[in-house]
């Protein structure tokens, strides 16, 4: 098959092309990423030259280039993993979130309707559904969980959920939507809870943490969410929407005392800042329905992958180094810029 994957230079897309490339080295990834800031084309530089896979420096919103590149490749499978997906930046501009997400998403639906795409999938977030009290550690977000969303973000990834929705109602499009508790490990952007602290902390600087650091967050290793997302669009039902939770509930605070723990590093490094306007105070999955319908269980439990997501970041530090400095940014141009697989 032919699998066309979005935002595949990104955290969660390229471990999903990794992912691919090593259990179904039949198919044929074609990755589509406009490369912002947020996707750095290193990640995917042991792939450039692999046959199975090919790179197309392309923006979603793209109307033109989309269609160019979906009649050239012919993707069987469309993986839509393309979008703004920092809650702080969407605070400070809405507009690119929704130009992005929601936009983004139609134009993809556009060009899978019109060249015949067996599966359109749509990856989402738990942050569609609000958040959860803590002091109800008994309630969970389900599939049938009203949407209510906290965010600029998450609006434009809610309205993203039903734009996909309605494609499927009014058009006959196949498509499949999974939504995702917070993910950690490899190729994180050094903005997000976890590398941002392993990054401060290796570099002795302080650590901010919103508030008292009391809000809870499921946390799913991106591995685990990147194998629900394979049995999804190859054995998933048309139609329906999959919850993806880790069963790993964790306190930012704790998470923050745990990095410096394995770094061996003060807790002096922690500075408490202003809350973040609008902040989720809890956010938990009930995986219970992927679980009952695929057979999907989450292999890797916090504590183990924590240790490995930590291991990892001291293992690569050029890669996230060369982020904090900005040279990732030039990567493309000096490696790629002449290659006409990237267009």
């Amino acid at each position: 098959m032919n699998i066309l994957v979005t935002g595949g230079a990104g955290f969660i897309g390229s471990n999903f092309v990794f992912l691919e490339l090593k259990e179904h080295p039949e198919d044929k990834i074609i990755c589509v990423d406009k490369l912002t800031y947020a996707g750095n084309l290193k990640t995917l530089k042991d792939v450039m030259d692999n046959p199975q896979f090919k790179f197309y420096k392309t923006d979603i919103c793209d109307r033109e280039a989309i269609d160019k590149i979906f009649a050239e490749e012919k993707p069987d499978i469309v993986v839509n993993f393309a979008a703004e997906s920092h809650v702080d930046r969407s605070i400070e501009n809405p507009e690119v979130f929704l130009e992005t997400n929601i936009i983004g998403t139609s134009v993809l639906m556009d060009a899978s309707r019109k060249y015949g795409v067996k599966r359109y999938h749509q990856v989402s977030t738990d942050e569609v559904y609000g958040d959860l009290p803590l002091d109800r550690p008994d309630l969970f977000f389900t599939e049938e969980t009203p949407l209510h969303t906290s965010s600029p973000y998450s609006s434009s990834k809610a309205g993203a959920d039903l734009l996909v929705s309605a494609y499927h109602r009014t058009f006959g499009l196949p498509v499949t939507i999974s939504r995702c508790s917070n993910n950690y490990g490899p190729y994180q952007f050094p903005e997000k809870l976890i590398p941002l602290m392993i990054a401060n902390a290796l570099a002795d600087k302080s650590l901010p943490v919103y508030g008292e650091g009391l809000n809870v967050r499921d946390w799913l290793y991106v591995e685990d969410h990147c194998k629900a997302i394979d049995l999804i669009i190859r054995k998933g039902t048309v139609g329906e929407v999959y919850n993806i939770g880790g069963h790993n509930e964790m306190k930012n605070i704790d998470i923050v005392k745990i990095i410096l723990n394995e770094l061996g590093k003060p807790e002096s490094l922690i500075t408490h800042v202003t809350d973040r306007k609008g902040h989720d105070q809890r956010y938990a999955i009930d995986p219970a329905k992927i679980h009952a319908e695929l057979g999907w269980l989450p292999e890797t439990m916090f504590k183990d992958g924590i240790k490995k997501t930590i291991q990892w970041y001291l293992d690569n530090k050029e890669w996230w180094e060369d982020i904090i400095s900005g040279d990732y940014q030039n990567y493309y141009e000096e490696m790629y810029g002449k290659k006409e697989v990237i267009e």
